[in-house]
């Protein structure tokens, strides 16, 4: 199976010298898978350990000594260990915070072993008295398989080239096509064990019934993992909300909607929680369209999304008639699948968004994002009437700004304004990030004979 962050391990390993890489992500992401594959094809041998279910003891850990660990490690997995030709993987190393320490260790070593840690509980798994290896580790997050990824693992590798050659007048003669493949990925998501289940067979129930078990999986984290009684609660209270909270027309997370006369303050540890576990995104609202956005946040006022579109989608028990059927799927629930679609495409993507709206005015825009010098406003149409009163007041207040919008219509650039169609979302936004063209160009547009990279 595909996956864009294999290129981010290859590029790691091939950067010498190099320090440990840490994979962060949700769980069920894909990342044991990952590193099991990468250390299959571009080593020797791995040497893996399962913190969770063969872990190590912690003495091993204490007092850092390198040969002393590999001795051990090699023990445990049967495998000889040797610098550059052997991938170690440390998984589910939340469950043993020495060994995450360690990796600072393993940076400062004089032999140059090659390893991976990863974890899907990173920030909470982290025990009293021991420390991150803050600068001596470099940091990837696996995110749900995005739709280019889902293309690739659905339609072929000609359909997936095709996204990826950035020829956007072309790749609108495939609106159809690639707008039906949408729809099966706005049921699928992006968990690969999902994905592959639904390309398996196309059996919608097991489909559904791995959905449930992933949001099963979650829940019973929270009461493995969350140590206060009374932060557990909170955490499901959050987490089971969502659906509600991005179905209203303004998308704004609510505490009132949760616990009438309820504030920030007592959901606070709550939602942080969530998103340490990478089940969430937060998104804040930005008070102005300007440069540079953190000057404008107000992180007290936000939209909050669940990591995955098709989890979303089980979790609000959506029929899949409504997608694969009625057609109706974006538009119903005042848009939220659009949204959480553009969302996670803009995180994976490398964008923090924000969004913008003022108080006692109808004015908001669903993201603005930070480009280089400059913002993008952005706004998300889910049917085909894609006026935009909000955007063009912004656009109309700032002369220098440019534009996107995504909705189900064609690719087509109006002055200022560039539309996207959903299915390109993901293919747009990674050649503006990889281009380092200036906007809006982000690809080979001016020159048709340029690649992008």
């Amino acid at each position: 199976m595909f996956r864009y962050a294999y290129k981010r391990l290859a590029d790691w390993k091939n950067a010498k010298p190099h320090t440990p890489l840490l994979l962060d992500g949700a769980r069920q992401t894909g990342k044991t898978w990952l590193l099991k594959e990468f250390g299959k094809n571009e080593y020797e041998n791995t040497a893996y350990v399962n913190f969770d279910s063969d872990p190590l003891p912690e003495e091993v850990f204490t007092g850092f000594n390198i040969p002393r660990i590999i001795r051990a490690v090699s023990s445990i997995t049967g495998q000889s260990i040797l610098p550059s030709k052997t991938l170690i993987v440390f998984d589910e190393v939340q469950e043993n915070p020495l060994a995450l320490t360690s990796l600072k260790y393993f940076a400062e070593s004089e032999l140059e072993y090659d390893i991976c840690a990863s974890g899907s509980l990173l920030g909470i798994g982290l025990h009293k008295g021991t420390g991150f290896p803050v600068g001596k580790v470099e940091e990837l997050s696996l995110y749900p398989m995005s739709f280019n990824e889902f293309v690739r693992a659905k339609g072929g590798e000609a359909k997936f080239d095709f996204l990826e050659s950035s020829n956007w007048d072309e790749i609108s003669t495939l609106h159809s096509d690639f707008s039906s493949l949408l729809q099966e990925y706005c049921f699928t998501g992006g968990m690969p064990e999902v994905v592959k289940t639904y390309i398996g067979g196309q059996d919608l129930y097991k489909t559904r019934q791995i959905q449930k078990s992933i949001l099963l999986g979650y829940e019973k984290d929270f009461s493995k993992h969350i140590p206060s009684s009374s932060l557990l609660p909170k955490v499901n209270l959050v987490w089971s909300s969502l659906p509600s909270q991005l179905a209203k027309e303004n998308k704004k997370f609510t505490f009132s909607s949760i616990k009438k006369g309820s504030r920030l303050k007592e959901f606070e540890e709550a939602i942080n929680w969530l998103e340490e576990a990478c089940l969430v995104y937060k998104v804040d609202r930005c008070s102005k369209v300007g440069y540079p956005l953190k000057f404008y946040e107000e992180p007290n006022i936000f939209k909050l999304f669940p990591s995955d579109l098709g989890l979303l989608g089980c979790m609000a028990n959506i029929d899949p008639a409504s997608i694969f059927v009625k057609g109706t799927f974006f538009a119903e629930s005042n848009g939220a699948f659009a949204e959480q679609l553009i969302a996670q495409t803009l995180i994976a993507n490398g964008f923090a968004p924000s969004y913008h709206a003022k108080s006692n005015s109808q004015l908001e825009l669903d993201f603005v994002i930070q480009y280089k010098d400059s913002v993008i406003p952005i706004e998300v149409k889910s049917g085909n009437n894609t006026k935009a009163k909000s955007l063009k007041t912004v656009l109309d207040e700032n002369p220098n700004l440019t534009a996107l919008r995504f909705s189900q219509m064609g690719f087509k650039r109006q002055d200022r304004l560039t539309n996207v169609p959903l299915f390109m979302a993901d293919a747009w936004l990674r050649s503006l990030q990889k281009t380092g063209l200036k906007w809006p160009e982000p690809c080979a547009q001016v020159n048709k004979a340029q690649t992008c990279l």
